[in-house]
């Protein structure tokens, strides 16, 4: 054994401390803040971000681009995915969410185009690319927009 591989004994040591429970707790009196001061207070302590009235990183650092609010985002399905459901099966946001397929629905669910579907299949979604429509229709199943 070498005393870099010492450790505490499990449950020994407490990472919780009850603070301003007197003196002899250790942490008792200033309860571990030190005299007087900012720190010190009740709703003490500077707001994230502030760097003693030096002009912050964030507003230091050029802005660039433009969010658009209004912009809209669909969980997006490629048409290869789909082979995994047995044919004649109504495939739909909540079937394609359980499946692992998607993860969150956004503002929807776009079907695109990639690779090939062998089977027919009822695809109900917000949004179809025009080779997504063809894939589908070539297998023999058809594409609802909700």
């Amino acid at each position: 054994m070498k005393l870099h591989e010492l450790q505490a004994v499990e449950g020994s040591r407490s990472a919780h401390y009850r603070k301003g429970r007197g003196i002899g707790s250790g942490n008792g009196k200033t309860a571990g803040k030190g005299h007087k001061g900012q720190n010190a207070r009740s709703g003490g302590g500077v707001a994230l971000g502030f760097e003693g009235g030096q002009m912050p990183l964030w507003r230091r650092l050029p802005k660039r681009g433009f969010k658009n609010v209004n912009r809209v985002e669909f969980a997006v399905v490629n048409v290869e995915d789909l082979n995994r459901f047995e044919a004649g099966k109504v495939v739909n946001a909540a079937l394609l969410k359980e499946a692992g397929l998607i993860g969150k629905e956004y503002c929807g669910v776009k079907v695109l185009g990639k690779g090939k579907l062998e089977k027919a299949l009822t695809v109900q979604a917000s949004k179809f690319s025009k080779s997504a429509l063809e894939a589908i229709k070539a297998a023999g199943g058809t594409a609802e927009v909700i």
